[in-house]
This record gives C-alpha cells, structure tokens and sequence, in this order.
C-alpha cells in the first residue's frame, strides 16, 4: 500500500493518559518498519475553504481561535494545544490525498490509506467530540465530489463506534452512502437501524449495530449481508473505509472480539467490494487504542493488498447478531 502520513500529526497533543496520542502512529510507522518497500506520501493541508464545505464556517473559526489561543478542553474527551490546528487540517488533507491517489488509479499493491490524527468520524457538522475536530472522510468525499471526479461516493465505517459525524454531514446528501458496523451502546450512542437516511436520500445510511462481544463471524455476516449489498446497490464511484481498529479483542475500550486476521477478511471483502462496483478504493484511519492490535491491524490491511490470503472464520453468527442483521435487511429491503 501507500501510506498517506505526516510529522506534524505527531503534534496534536493529548495529554498523558489520554488513548488518542501520537503513540498510536509511532506504533504503526514502528511496525510498518520491518516490511519492505512502505512508501509514505504527505499531501496538503486543507485549507479553510474546503473544511467549511463540510463544517459549519462558525465552528471552524472557532477551532482556529481554540487553538490560537492555546487550546485546553473542548470537551471532557477532545484536547487539544496550539498545534492542533495545524495537526487537524493536515489529516484531512492526508485523506483528501488517499481519496485523489485511488481516482489516479491507484489500486492493488499501491492502495492508498491515510493514517494521520485527529481522526474524524465523530466530528459533526458544527462542533468537534470524541477526539475528532473535523471529519477527515468527509471531507474527502465532499472534495471528491466538487472536483466533478466522481457522482457517489460510500463510505463504510467499520470502527467501534458509530461514526455519528459523518453521519450527520451526510444523512441528507443523496450521493453519499454512509454504512458503519459498530458496538450497540457504545460511544456516542447513535447509529440505530431506523436511522437510514433523511427525505431527499433513499435508504443511502445504513447501520449495522452488533451486540457487545461479536467477532469475525458476526462482522463478516454484517458486511456480506448488509453493508455490501446495500452499497452495490448503491454503485459509487469511490468507497472509502474509515478504518478505525477499536473492536479488536485486544483494544482496551470496546467489548467486541474481532481479530487481526477478521481485519484481513474485512479488507479482503472492500477490495472485491470496489472491484465488482468499478470504484476506487481508499483507507482512512480513525480509533483503535491498543498500540499492538492496531499496528498489527494495519499490517495486516497492508499484506492483504501484498498478496496474502486471510482465512475465513470459523462458525456461525451468533443468534442475537444474526436478528440485527435481518432487521437491517428489511429496513433497506436487501
């Protein structure tokens, strides 16, 4: 893969303690180390412009005078210091680059995948939570599209968390389709089935969300008989996965047991995915808080594209997952 990646992301400072913190990419770029041939790329930062095309002008300006002045708390989960802003424009930017570099036709071995922070599935239209300041995702699709590159765009959310964020700035757009798989419950607490998108789109959000403690075999029966579907139907030009690495067994904050091989078989799902739809593909980073879950996930994204074949689960989906998911099929008539 290529990977999207900046030293000012390192900046954003959190605090000790705080499970959003630089550490995450240094354990990344750590293990991406010992595999040969890792090609990183930087891209631009975003400008002011392209961010309120996504956001709220006030909110943004608000940001920048957050941090002008030093930053502090935003909120009791969302830190930031002077840095942060410069931090903050830079990962959107990397995703914009991983968007534009899979519409250049980079795919295969050279499938690009972003991995700066703050990440941003949690941002919303006007104000920043849960460790995310702007929504980097969205703002790619929204460049994307304005560029005239490509009619629809999807995104498929497989982080922990609902990615009420990019929900939020999408629910109404009819050429975004927003899917996310996520830990019912958990953080921020949205991401209901019936939630499936607003007047003008039909069907074009989708939520998958699994009881607490699902694995491979309850995420894979998510993807093949909700998320992809649903998103041929919707036949985009580009998809793009918001890959955060929080419902690992061995992350810290979630119950879910997903493993780094259930990681593998999702990738190995999206790559098929845009090859039967004809769309670019790009990866977006977002959680995951384990330093060697989430760095061994990555790889594992990484060797998929390398040529490695990840081996399926063993077993059924558990009863309860399983009703979830027909519930998700009858409210999007799959």
């Amino acid at each position: 893969m290529r990977f999207g990646y900046r030293e000012i992301c390192l900046d954003h400072e959190t605090g000790p303690r705080h499970p959003e913190s630089a550490d995450r990419l240094e354990a990344i770029r750590r293990r991406l180390s010992r595999l040969h041939g890792i090609e990183y790329e930087t891209g631009d930062s975003v400008g002011v412009e392209r961010l309120e095309r996504v956001h709220d002008p006030e909110y943004v300006a608000a940001v920048e005078s957050f941090c002008a002045e030093g930053g502090g708390t935003w909120d009791a989960d969302t830190l930031g210091t002077e840095s942060t802003w410069e931090a903050a424009r830079a990962s959107a930017g990397l995703a914009v680059w991983a968007a534009a570099a899979a519409l250049d036709g980079r795919d295969g071995r050279d499938t690009p995948f972003s991995i700066g922070r703050p990440p941003g599935h949690h941002a919303v239209f006007d104000d920043a939570m849960g460790f995310c300041f702007f929504n980097n995702a969205a703002v790619a699709a929204d460049a994307a599209l304005e560029r005239a590159r490509v009619d629809r765009v999807a995104v498929f959310d497989w982080d922990v968390h609902h990615g009420n964020g990019t929900q939020d700035i999408t629910y109404d757009d009819p050429d975004v389709h927003y899917s996310s798989v996520h830990e019912r419950g958990l953080y921020p607490g949205t991401g209901e089935v019936g939630e499936t998108g607003g007047e003008g789109p039909e069907r074009t959000n989708l939520n998958v969300p699994l009881p607490g403690g699902c694995g491979d075999a309850e995420y894979l029966a998510a993807v093949d008989d909700a998320v992809v579907p649903s998103v041929e139907r919707f036949d985009p030009d580009l998809l793009i996965v918001s890959a955060g690495f929080d419902a690992h067994e061995h992350d810290p904050i979630s119950r879910m047991r997903l493993s780094t091989e259930g990681y593998g078989v999702l990738t190995d799902r999206m790559r098929t995915l845009a090859g039967e739809t004809g769309a670019a593909l790009a990866f977006v980073l977002e959680g995951g808080y384990g330093l060697d879950a989430l760095a061994e996930s990555v790889v594992m994204v990484h060797e998929v594209f390398d040529g490695r074949e990840p081996v399926e689960p063993d077993g059924d989906p558990s009863e309860r997952a399983r009703a979830v998911i027909e519930e998700v099929r009858d409210a999007h008539d799959l």
